[in-house]
């Protein structure tokens, strides 16, 4: 593909996303009826997508309208790329530019309302300028770019210092991270990862670095009896069994039982051992784990990064479901930890409705239950944005 035909190619798929088309269907859509796209031009394509998604809003104001080809013509013009030679209209490339949209980019984004300068919607304005304090400005700006590929290094099967010479017999380079002695950053060649021998034979996992901060602040220890309550893909169960070291008991639960479907096949990649349990199974355990995990469902605006489709897609009302759900999972979650025992609550948002608040309400509603420990995880960090919590049940084992 020529760049002016990947140039198209973004502009349809963001159309098609604009018009309510999943991200994710809509470019295993295009990649399927695009024989002729090679691995290169699809990867440059997805780039364009996300990159126009995390900057819907400012983009579409420099370039004049909420249309896919607003977004990347700003896009190509904010990154100084030649825009006659690309928008020809010859070929599959797009139309030239015209004088209404070359006066609209050259507008200064500081005269944009701080909604589209932040690329955030209204809404969210002021809670998130309340939960994120004086670093909101910085946090939003940082989830406008792209999120960088970290791994964890499965102890399980590696040390950290033989990941690294294995990734770059493959040409994937990569390099620890300060916050925990299992993390890398990949500075060189990501998507080779997954076609890696370290990742295909299970030394490395693909994990945010907050998201691994946010198991570890767990603090499963080998022989415990753990549940990870929605263990959807299982990233965070794969990191608690390596915390445990495969000694203990390790169960795995989702209420939707479809997101568990390639867990089996990672944890044997992994040397894991984890039970998935049905509902009816989960239901029987009865107040037996030293520790249950709940990774909750929530707005998912820490990660925005890494979904920026989630941006678009949270509404007032969407947003208001989440704290009731939030709540029924903490009381149902509770009620598998042993007297003493640890529930540790994390979600990837910012927002204190979805965090502090929910420990707050689950403490009037527990008495004896105490909260040991919280903290918030921020992209200014170099991850996600996370909050994590862990909470004491009353009594002693």
């Amino acid at each position: 593909m020529t760049p002016g035909a990947r140039l198209s190619a973004a502009i349809a798929l963001l159309d098609a996303i604009l018009a309510g088309e999943p991200a994710e269907r809509a470019l295993t859509r295009w990649a399927r009826a695009s024989r002729f796209a090679g691995s290169k031009d699809r990867a440059a394509v997805r780039d364009l997508v996300f990159d126009g998604l995390r900057r819907r809003r400012s983009l579409g104001w420099l370039g004049g309208g909420d249309t896919g080809r607003a977004i990347v013509l700003a896009g190509q013009a904010q990154a100084g790329e030649p825009l006659a030679g690309l928008f020809t209209g010859e070929g599959y490339d797009p139309a030239p530019v015209t004088g209404a949209e070359t006066e609209s980019f050259a507008r200064d984004l500081a005269g944009a309302p701080p909604g589209v300068r932040a690329d955030v919607p209204d809404f969210l304005l002021e809670d998130l300028a309340d939960s994120l304090g004086p670093d909101c400005d910085a946090i939003l700006a940082e989830l406008q770019s792209r999120a960088p590929v970290d791994l964890r290094v499965n102890t399980l099967k590696a040390r950290r210092e033989a990941a690294i010479v294995v990734l770059a017999r493959d040409g994937v380079h990569a390099t620890p991270l300060p916050q925990l002695p299992t993390a890398l950053r990949v500075v060189e060649n990501p998507r080779l990862v997954a076609a890696s021998r370290a990742y295909t034979q299970g030394m490395v996992e693909l994990q945010d670095v907050s998201s691994q901060l946010a198991a570890a602040f767990a603090e499963a220890e080998p022989g415990m009896t753990v549940l990870d309550y929605c263990a959807g893909g299982g990233g965070k169960t794969l990191a608690l069994a390596a915390a445990m070291e495969g000694e203990g008991r390790l169960m795995a639960w989702d209420a939707n039982p479809r997101r568990l479907r390639d867990l089996p096949g990672r944890a044997q990649r992994a040397g894991a051992r984890i039970e998935v349990l049905e509902t009816p199974a989960r239901k029987a355990l009865g107040a037996v784990c030293d520790l249950v995990f709940v990774d909750a469902p929530c707005s998912g605006t820490g990660a925005w990064r890494r979904k920026p489709e989630g941006k678009w897609l949270l509404d007032p009302e969407r947003l208001a479901g989440f704290p009731p759900l939030q709540d029924r999972i903490l009381d149902e979650a509770a009620g598998h930890v042993r007297p003493g025992g640890c529930l540790a609550y994390a979600t990837c948002s910012f927002l204190r409705i979805e965090n502090e608040a929910r420990v707050a309400a689950f403490l009037a509603r527990h008495p004896g239950w105490r909260l040991e420990e919280d903290c918030r995880l921020s992209p200014l960090e170099g991850g996600d944005g996370f909050y994590v919590a862990r909470l004491i049940a009353p009594g002693s084992a």
